[in-house]
């Protein structure tokens, strides 16, 4: 086994980091202010944001991990997880705009297949930074469920018909056009009746925006006799749930990887602040009340960081995606769960001050108790490990 970070690696981290300095932390200074209130001002950071995918996808980071015809660099998961860590490390909110994963607004791999015909519409807008999609699975009475979707498309001559609702549904205030999911054969559902389809925002009706506890926040989209081409099929029909669960694996990675580095984080600002803020005479790093559980975070983290790096590499080398799924519902239990718990002790060595929204722990922890439930709840993937033990 050889855990060292290939070189090109390295050179491409520090150059990612060098695009962060210069380009995203005076935006960051500048716009901070602007998620200090009671909700980010959505009016104001939006154009920031744009701003940040184009300078990113200029440089080359923002889709790096689409393949070059697809307007990235074919970087493969173990980079770009290394570079959501990064971003996610950085503590700048706004870094996390510079690299699509594991925001769905960003290009999905799904979106290669298509027919070659609509890369141009479709593909390389989102890969350059200039559209954003959302990916429309989750519905009120379908989440963890996914095969409970009642989300129907019927083909209609050389159209498919959508009608349905989604919900919880990030980017689906902004989106270009929604990745939807739909039932096309009511008895097969998810063993080959569950079908992907690219519906352009002119063909849904967005409603109210669901406001959560983390600074991102999901929106409710309506298909009313949506209407597509057929051709805007994804993959074959009733094989998108089989087109989807391809890309899982490296979705684990990225949200272990995002979760790492909100870890990472916390532990470095709360190592800090230990070390300069003093109580009765004496820095608080001297007392093992603050110490231990720093020092607990450092042990818990380097466990996050070898399970994500090592579900990277088996995406990277492994034909095979069910053979690395227990290995990815591991990486995304643990992740998620250990450091939510590495943020919460960060955010008590603070006291007080680690309950402002200006403070640098707050807006992680509430991070990541969402990342414990979206893309998979904690619950889902125990019941996954649980079936790789044969139970």
């Amino acid at each position: 086994m050889d855990f060292r970070i290939p070189d090109e690696l390295t050179a491409l981290r520090q150059s990612f980091a060098s695009f962060l300095d210069r380009e995203i932390r005076p935006l960051e200074e500048e716009y901070a202010r602007e998620f200090w209130g009671e909700a980010p001002n959505r009016e104001v950071l939006a154009p920031v944001i744009r701003d940040i995918r184009l300078r990113s996808a200029r440089e080359g980071f923002y889709a790096a991990y689409m393949p070059e015809e697809a307007g990235g660099q074919g970087l493969s998961v173990l980079g770009t997880s290394l570079l959501v860590e990064d971003a996610a490390r950085s503590g700048m909110r706004l870094a996390m705009a510079a690299i699509a994963p594991p925001n769905p607004a960003g290009p999905s791999p799904l979106l290669l297949k298509l027919p070659p015909h609509l890369w141009e519409t479709y593909v390389l807008p989102v890969a350059s930074g200039e559209k954003t999609m959302c990916f429309a699975l989750t519905e009120p009475e379908a989440g963890s469920d996914a095969q409970a979707i009642r989300t129907t498309a019927v083909r209609d001559g050389d159209e498919w018909v959508i009608n349905g609702h989604k919900h919880y549904i990030t980017n689906g205030e902004h989106a270009d056009f929604a990745i939807v999911f739909a039932v096309t054969d009511a008895e097969k559902r998810a063993a080959g009746g569950i079908t992907a389809f690219v519906v352009p925002s002119d063909q849904f009706r967005r409603g109210k925006l669901q406001w959560n506890l983390s600074d991102s926040h999901p929106a409710e989209l309506f298909f009313d006799q949506a209407r597509v081409p057929a051709d805007h099929v994804i993959g074959e029909v009733g094989m998108g749930f089989f087109e989807a669960m391809a890309f899982l694996n490296s979705g684990r990675a990225y949200i272990g990887a995002q979760s790492l580095g909100l870890a990472e984080w916390a532990l470095d600002a709360a190592t800090d602040h230990a070390k300069t803020r003093t109580a009765f005479g004496k820095p608080l790093s001297r007392n093992q009340g603050v110490s231990f559980p720093l020092a607990r975070s450092k042990a818990d983290i380097e466990a996050i960081r070898w399970l994500v790096y090592h579900l990277a590499w088996r995406v990277d080398t492994e034909g095979d995606p069910l053979a690395i799924m227990g290995d990815a519902s591991i990486t995304k239990f643990y992740s998620t769960e250990e450091a939510y718990a590495v943020a919460d002790r960060c955010l008590q060595v603070f006291g007080g001050m680690g309950l402002m929204r200006e403070g640098p722990v707050e807006r992680v922890l509430r991070h990541l108790r969402m990342l414990r439930v979206v893309e998979g709840a904690s619950e889902v993937q125990l019941l996954v490990i649980a079936r790789t033990l044969g139970l």
